[in-house]
């Protein structure tokens, strides 16, 4: 079942935050230093989805709200746990 939620400004700090640009160094043998802007904001958006209880790949923007309202997919069980 898809809900509302609306993220605090804490947690869409971190969600901005986690997308920034990281610094473009390899390893020897080409491996990354940093995790990508990519790797970065989807770990924001799991950590975010465990948290509130909700599928973080399921997050859609709720058209004509702030950009802290979003619809994802409810975690069975959890939102009870709230």
């Amino acid at each position: 079942m898809r809900a509302e939620f609306e993220m605090t400004e804490e947690e869409f700090q971190t969600i901005l935050d986690a997308g920034k640009p990281v610094p473009a160094m390899w390893l020897s043998g080409g491996r990354p230093m940093f995790d990508s802007p990519q790797e970065n904001a989807n770990r924001a958006w799991k950590l975010l989805g465990a948290k509130r209880g909700f599928v973080w790949g399921s997050a859609e923007p709720v058209p004509g709200k702030s950009h802290r309202f979003f619809t994802a997919e409810t975690i069975p069980g959890e939102q009870e746990k709230l």
